[in-house]
Protein backbone atom coordinates (compact mmCIF):
# COMPACT_ATOMS: atom_id res chain seq x y z
CA UNK A 1 0.00 0.00 0.00
CA UNK A 2 1.06 3.30 -0.94
CA UNK A 3 2.23 5.75 1.81
CA UNK A 4 0.46 8.67 2.22
CA UNK A 5 1.76 12.19 2.26
CA UNK A 6 1.46 12.53 5.98
CA UNK A 7 4.20 9.64 6.43
CA UNK A 8 6.62 11.33 4.70
CA UNK A 9 8.88 14.68 5.36
CA UNK A 10 6.87 16.41 2.27
CA UNK A 11 4.83 18.92 2.84
CA UNK A 12 1.34 20.08 0.58
CA UNK A 13 2.65 22.99 0.62
CA UNK A 14 6.01 22.08 -0.42
CA UNK A 15 4.08 20.61 -3.36
CA UNK A 16 2.01 23.61 -4.20
CA UNK A 17 4.94 25.87 -4.32
CA UNK A 18 6.59 24.15 -6.42
CA UNK A 19 3.52 23.83 -8.83
CA UNK A 20 3.53 27.32 -8.84
CA UNK A 21 7.38 27.53 -9.97
CA UNK A 22 6.17 25.24 -13.03
CA UNK A 23 3.39 28.36 -13.15
CA UNK A 24 5.89 30.98 -13.57
CA UNK A 25 8.13 29.33 -16.09
CA UNK A 26 4.86 28.75 -18.15
CA UNK A 27 4.08 32.59 -18.32
CA UNK A 28 7.41 33.61 -18.53
CA UNK A 29 7.34 31.67 -21.58
CA UNK A 30 4.04 33.12 -23.05
CA UNK A 31 5.62 36.29 -22.08
CA UNK A 32 8.56 36.15 -24.71
CA UNK A 33 6.42 33.89 -27.11
CA UNK A 34 4.21 36.99 -27.62
CA UNK A 35 7.23 39.00 -28.28
CA UNK A 36 9.07 37.16 -30.81
CA UNK A 37 5.84 35.65 -33.08
CA UNK A 38 4.36 39.19 -32.81
CA UNK A 39 5.99 40.59 -36.05
CA UNK A 40 4.69 37.12 -37.72
CA UNK A 41 1.17 37.32 -36.85
CA UNK A 42 1.44 40.98 -38.68
CA UNK A 43 2.51 39.14 -41.75
CA UNK A 44 0.10 36.79 -41.15
CA UNK A 45 -2.83 39.38 -41.03
CA UNK A 46 -1.40 41.11 -44.04
CA UNK A 47 -1.46 37.55 -45.78
CA UNK A 48 -5.06 36.81 -45.25
CA UNK A 49 -6.58 39.82 -45.10
CA UNK A 50 -6.19 38.89 -49.45
CA UNK A 51 -7.75 35.67 -48.48
CA UNK A 52 -11.53 36.26 -49.24
CA UNK A 53 -13.63 34.19 -46.19
CA UNK A 54 -10.47 33.33 -44.68
CA UNK A 55 -11.32 33.73 -40.51
CA UNK A 56 -15.39 32.14 -41.64
CA UNK A 57 -13.66 28.91 -42.76
CA UNK A 58 -11.30 28.80 -39.91
CA UNK A 59 -14.12 29.73 -37.95
CA UNK A 60 -15.43 26.41 -39.58
CA UNK A 61 -13.13 24.08 -38.48
CA UNK A 62 -12.68 25.66 -34.71
CA UNK A 63 -12.19 22.75 -31.96
CA UNK A 64 -14.76 21.32 -30.28
CA UNK A 65 -14.22 24.28 -27.24
CA UNK A 66 -15.58 26.70 -29.05
CA UNK A 67 -17.36 24.68 -31.84
CA UNK A 68 -20.36 23.65 -29.41
CA UNK A 69 -21.35 26.96 -28.61
CA UNK A 70 -21.97 28.10 -31.71
CA UNK A 71 -25.90 27.90 -33.09
CA UNK A 72 -26.96 27.56 -36.69
CA UNK A 73 -28.14 31.55 -36.39
CA UNK A 74 -24.62 32.14 -34.83
CA UNK A 75 -22.51 30.44 -37.64
CA UNK A 76 -25.10 31.69 -39.98
CA UNK A 77 -24.13 35.30 -39.06
CA UNK A 78 -20.34 34.36 -38.46
CA UNK A 79 -19.77 33.00 -42.41
CA UNK A 80 -21.64 35.76 -43.72
CA UNK A 81 -19.96 38.57 -41.75
CA UNK A 82 -16.71 37.88 -39.93
CA UNK A 83 -13.87 39.75 -41.39
CA UNK A 84 -11.08 38.98 -38.72
CA UNK A 85 -10.53 37.54 -35.45
CA UNK A 86 -7.39 38.95 -33.74
CA UNK A 87 -6.03 38.45 -29.71
CA UNK A 88 -3.52 40.18 -27.93
CA UNK A 89 -1.58 39.83 -24.69
CA UNK A 90 -3.25 43.62 -23.96
CA UNK A 91 -1.28 44.05 -20.36
CA UNK A 92 2.30 43.15 -22.37
CA UNK A 93 0.94 46.04 -24.44
CA UNK A 94 0.90 48.35 -21.53
CA UNK A 95 4.28 47.18 -19.71
CA UNK A 96 6.34 44.46 -21.36
CA UNK A 97 8.15 43.36 -18.13
CA UNK A 98 5.59 43.92 -15.59
CA UNK A 99 2.02 42.96 -17.31
CA UNK A 100 0.39 39.65 -17.15
CA UNK A 101 0.77 37.86 -20.42
CA UNK A 102 -2.09 35.30 -19.54
CA UNK A 103 -4.77 38.28 -19.78
CA UNK A 104 -5.82 38.46 -23.34
CA UNK A 105 -8.19 40.34 -25.39
CA UNK A 106 -10.18 38.72 -28.54
CA UNK A 107 -11.49 40.85 -30.63
CA UNK A 108 -13.81 40.37 -33.77
CA UNK A 109 -14.75 42.50 -36.89
CA UNK A 110 -17.61 42.77 -38.91
CA UNK A 111 -19.16 43.22 -42.29
CA UNK A 112 -22.51 45.33 -42.02
CA UNK A 113 -25.35 42.56 -41.54
CA UNK A 114 -28.71 42.60 -40.62
CA UNK A 115 -28.07 41.77 -36.71
CA UNK A 116 -26.21 44.53 -34.92
CA UNK A 117 -24.46 48.13 -35.39
CA UNK A 118 -21.20 47.15 -34.52
CA UNK A 119 -18.27 46.55 -37.09
CA UNK A 120 -15.86 45.48 -34.04
CA UNK A 121 -16.69 43.39 -30.80
CA UNK A 122 -13.90 42.96 -28.28
CA UNK A 123 -13.70 40.77 -24.54
CA UNK A 124 -10.66 41.48 -22.57
CA UNK A 125 -10.39 38.78 -20.07
CA UNK A 126 -8.09 39.38 -17.21
CA UNK A 127 -6.40 37.45 -15.13
CA UNK A 128 -6.84 37.90 -11.54
CA UNK A 129 -6.51 36.02 -7.81
CA UNK A 130 -8.22 36.53 -5.53
CA UNK A 131 -8.18 36.58 -1.51
CA UNK A 132 -10.75 33.77 -1.13
CA UNK A 133 -8.13 31.33 -3.17
CA UNK A 134 -9.45 32.05 -6.89
CA UNK A 135 -7.42 32.01 -9.60
CA UNK A 136 -8.22 32.63 -13.29
CA UNK A 137 -9.93 34.87 -16.02
CA UNK A 138 -12.38 37.85 -15.53
CA UNK A 139 -14.23 39.93 -17.48
CA UNK A 140 -17.14 42.31 -17.94
CA UNK A 141 -19.98 42.13 -20.34
CA UNK A 142 -19.49 43.63 -23.60
CA UNK A 143 -22.32 45.25 -25.11
CA UNK A 144 -23.77 44.99 -28.71
CA UNK A 145 -26.20 47.24 -30.28
CA UNK A 146 -28.44 44.55 -31.58
CA UNK A 147 -30.73 45.92 -34.33
CA UNK A 148 -34.45 46.00 -33.42
CA UNK A 149 -35.79 41.82 -33.15
CA UNK A 150 -32.42 40.62 -34.29
CA UNK A 151 -30.69 39.67 -30.78
CA UNK A 152 -29.40 36.46 -30.67
CA UNK A 153 -29.43 36.24 -27.22
CA UNK A 154 -33.22 37.21 -26.77
CA UNK A 155 -31.95 39.92 -24.08
CA UNK A 156 -29.59 38.09 -22.08
CA UNK A 157 -26.60 39.85 -23.06
CA UNK A 158 -28.45 43.22 -22.29
CA UNK A 159 -29.81 41.77 -18.21
CA UNK A 160 -26.51 40.37 -17.69
CA UNK A 161 -24.91 44.38 -18.15
CA UNK A 162 -27.63 45.72 -16.31
CA UNK A 163 -26.73 42.64 -13.15
CA UNK A 164 -23.12 43.73 -13.55
CA UNK A 165 -23.31 47.41 -13.50
CA UNK A 166 -25.51 47.08 -10.64
CA UNK A 167 -22.66 45.16 -8.62
CA UNK A 168 -19.76 47.26 -9.48
CA UNK A 169 -21.76 49.90 -7.99
CA UNK A 170 -21.59 48.26 -4.82
CA UNK A 171 -18.63 47.74 -2.79
CA UNK A 172 -17.62 44.04 -2.79
CA UNK A 173 -17.65 42.46 1.05
CA UNK A 174 -14.57 41.00 2.57
CA UNK A 175 -16.03 37.32 3.74
CA UNK A 176 -14.60 36.07 6.83
CA UNK A 177 -15.56 32.28 7.72
CA UNK A 178 -19.05 31.80 7.13
CA UNK A 179 -20.52 33.63 3.80
CA UNK A 180 -23.57 34.60 4.73
CA UNK A 181 -26.84 34.26 2.04
CA UNK A 182 -27.41 37.18 -0.03
CA UNK A 183 -30.71 37.81 -0.97
CA UNK A 184 -31.18 38.63 -5.08
CA UNK A 185 -32.10 42.33 -6.76
CA UNK A 186 -34.57 42.22 -8.35
CA UNK A 187 -32.32 42.69 -11.88
CA UNK A 188 -30.90 39.58 -10.86
CA UNK A 189 -34.09 37.74 -10.12
CA UNK A 190 -34.95 38.55 -13.63
CA UNK A 191 -31.57 37.51 -15.37
CA UNK A 192 -31.99 34.06 -13.43
CA UNK A 193 -35.49 33.66 -14.74
CA UNK A 194 -34.75 34.30 -18.18
CA UNK A 195 -31.64 32.16 -18.10
CA UNK A 196 -34.00 29.21 -16.58
CA UNK A 197 -36.35 29.80 -19.45
CA UNK A 198 -34.03 29.76 -21.84
CA UNK A 199 -31.58 26.39 -21.13
CA UNK A 200 -27.95 26.85 -21.42
CA UNK A 201 -28.25 24.27 -24.36
CA UNK A 202 -30.13 26.88 -26.17
CA UNK A 203 -28.08 29.88 -25.24
CA UNK A 204 -26.38 32.21 -28.24
CA UNK A 205 -22.32 31.87 -28.65
CA UNK A 206 -22.66 36.17 -28.68
CA UNK A 207 -23.69 34.96 -25.12
CA UNK A 208 -20.04 34.55 -24.60
CA UNK A 209 -19.04 38.77 -24.54
CA UNK A 210 -21.60 38.21 -21.30
CA UNK A 211 -18.91 36.28 -19.41
CA UNK A 212 -18.28 37.48 -15.97
CA UNK A 213 -16.36 35.13 -14.01
CA UNK A 214 -15.37 35.42 -10.38
CA UNK A 215 -15.33 39.79 -9.32
CA UNK A 216 -11.65 40.79 -8.65
CA UNK A 217 -10.44 44.12 -8.66
CA UNK A 218 -7.23 44.48 -10.31
CA UNK A 219 -6.53 46.06 -6.16
CA UNK A 220 -7.10 42.38 -4.37
CA UNK A 221 -5.70 41.10 -7.28
CA UNK A 222 -2.23 43.08 -6.54
CA UNK A 223 -2.74 42.43 -2.76
CA UNK A 224 -3.38 38.52 -3.06
CA UNK A 225 -0.31 38.15 -4.92
CA UNK A 226 1.93 39.67 -2.88
CA UNK A 227 0.42 37.76 0.33
CA UNK A 228 0.99 34.68 -1.80
CA UNK A 229 4.25 35.27 -2.61
CA UNK A 230 5.25 36.48 1.33
CA UNK A 231 3.87 33.39 2.46
CA UNK A 232 6.33 31.30 0.13
CA UNK A 233 9.25 33.50 0.83
CA UNK A 234 8.58 32.76 4.72
CA UNK A 235 7.81 28.80 4.10
CA UNK A 236 11.08 28.60 1.31
CA UNK A 237 13.30 30.57 4.67
CA UNK A 238 11.38 28.06 7.13
CA UNK A 239 9.63 30.78 8.75
CA UNK A 240 6.12 30.36 10.42
CA UNK A 241 3.09 31.13 7.96
CA UNK A 242 -0.06 31.67 9.93
CA UNK A 243 -2.93 29.81 8.98
CA UNK A 244 -5.79 31.84 7.01
CA UNK A 245 -9.05 32.45 9.36
CA UNK A 246 -11.13 30.95 6.28
CA UNK A 247 -8.94 28.04 6.23
CA UNK A 248 -10.09 27.20 9.60
CA UNK A 249 -13.78 26.79 8.15
CA UNK A 250 -15.63 23.87 9.25
CA UNK A 251 -16.45 21.11 6.78
CA UNK A 252 -20.48 22.25 6.53
CA UNK A 253 -19.48 25.89 6.30
CA UNK A 254 -17.70 24.88 3.42
CA UNK A 255 -20.92 22.70 1.66
CA UNK A 256 -22.29 26.06 2.04
CA UNK A 257 -20.07 28.23 0.31
CA UNK A 258 -19.92 25.50 -2.23
CA UNK A 259 -23.99 26.23 -2.59
CA UNK A 260 -23.13 29.87 -2.84
CA UNK A 261 -21.11 29.80 -5.52
CA UNK A 262 -23.75 27.64 -7.60
CA UNK A 263 -26.04 30.41 -6.82
CA UNK A 264 -23.09 32.95 -8.51
CA UNK A 265 -22.85 30.76 -11.35
CA UNK A 266 -27.05 30.21 -12.09
CA UNK A 267 -26.17 34.02 -12.85
CA UNK A 268 -23.65 33.12 -15.81
CA UNK A 269 -24.94 33.26 -18.89
CA UNK A 270 -21.49 31.89 -20.58
CA UNK A 271 -20.50 29.48 -17.91
CA UNK A 272 -17.53 28.57 -20.30
CA UNK A 273 -16.38 31.75 -21.45
CA UNK A 274 -13.28 31.32 -19.72
CA UNK A 275 -12.73 27.84 -21.39
CA UNK A 276 -13.73 29.62 -25.00
CA UNK A 277 -11.38 32.21 -24.36
CA UNK A 278 -8.29 30.51 -23.96
CA UNK A 279 -9.84 27.92 -26.97
CA UNK A 280 -9.27 31.02 -28.99
CA UNK A 281 -6.46 32.78 -27.58
CA UNK A 282 -4.20 29.47 -27.37
CA UNK A 283 -5.43 27.31 -30.63
CA UNK A 284 -7.86 28.89 -32.81
CA UNK A 285 -5.46 31.99 -33.22
CA UNK A 286 -2.19 30.68 -33.06
CA UNK A 287 -3.39 27.23 -35.43
CA UNK A 288 -5.62 29.21 -38.21
CA UNK A 289 -3.19 28.53 -40.92
CA UNK A 290 -3.29 24.77 -40.29
CA UNK A 291 -7.40 25.02 -39.96
CA UNK A 292 -7.55 27.13 -42.82
CA UNK A 293 -5.79 24.28 -44.48
CA UNK A 294 -8.00 21.57 -43.36
CA UNK A 295 -11.17 23.76 -44.82
CA UNK A 296 -9.46 23.84 -48.21
CA UNK A 297 -8.89 20.24 -47.76
CA UNK A 298 -12.31 19.08 -46.86
CA UNK A 299 -13.66 20.93 -49.90
CA UNK A 300 -11.68 19.67 -52.11
CA UNK A 301 -12.61 16.07 -50.83
CA UNK A 302 -15.99 17.20 -51.40
CA UNK A 303 -15.54 18.18 -55.08
CA UNK A 304 -13.83 14.70 -55.79
CA UNK A 305 -16.99 12.68 -53.66
CA UNK A 306 -19.37 15.31 -56.06
CA UNK A 307 -17.73 14.68 -59.35
CA UNK A 308 -17.25 11.10 -58.30
CA UNK A 309 -21.15 10.80 -57.83
CA UNK A 310 -21.48 12.71 -61.42
CA UNK A 311 -19.47 9.75 -62.65
CA UNK A 312 -21.47 6.90 -61.14
CA UNK A 313 -24.92 9.22 -62.48
CA UNK A 314 -23.01 9.30 -66.25
CA UNK A 315 -22.97 5.43 -65.80
CA UNK A 316 -25.99 5.02 -64.92
CA UNK A 317 -27.68 6.55 -67.51
CA UNK A 318 -25.73 5.07 -70.24
CA UNK A 319 -27.51 1.66 -68.76
CA UNK A 320 -30.89 2.93 -69.23
CA UNK A 321 -33.21 3.63 -72.22
CA UNK A 322 -33.69 6.73 -73.68
CA UNK A 323 -37.14 6.73 -71.44
CA UNK A 324 -35.06 6.73 -68.66
CA UNK A 325 -35.92 2.95 -67.73
CA UNK A 326 -33.19 -0.19 -67.75
CA UNK A 327 -33.47 -1.75 -70.80
CA UNK A 328 -35.18 -4.87 -70.60
CA UNK A 329 -32.90 -8.24 -71.24
CA UNK A 330 -33.37 -9.60 -74.63
CA UNK A 331 -33.14 -13.47 -75.23
CA UNK A 332 -31.42 -14.27 -78.09
CA UNK A 333 -31.64 -17.50 -80.05
CA UNK A 334 -29.30 -20.80 -80.87
CA UNK A 335 -27.33 -18.88 -83.76
CA UNK A 336 -26.64 -16.35 -81.62
CA UNK A 337 -29.30 -13.79 -83.14
CA UNK A 338 -31.71 -11.44 -81.04
CA UNK A 339 -35.44 -10.95 -82.08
Amino acid sequence: MAATLEETNVSYEELADLEHEFDEVETEIIRQQYSLSKPLYARRAELVSKIPNFWPLVLEQAPMDIDEYIQPSDSALLLSALKSISVSRFELDEDEKKGDPRSVAIRFEFAENEHFEDTVLEKKFWWRMGKDGFAGLVSEPVEIKWKKGKDLTDGLLGLVKAVFDEQRAKPKQETKGKKEKVELTEKQKALKEKIDQTGMGGVSFFAFFGYVGEWVSAEESRQALEEEKEERRKRKAGEKVEKKQDEDVEMDDDDELDDDDEDDDDLEIFPAGDVVAMAIADDLWPGALKYFIQAQEQDSMSDLEFESDDEDEDEDDDEEGNDGRPHKKQKGCKDGCKH
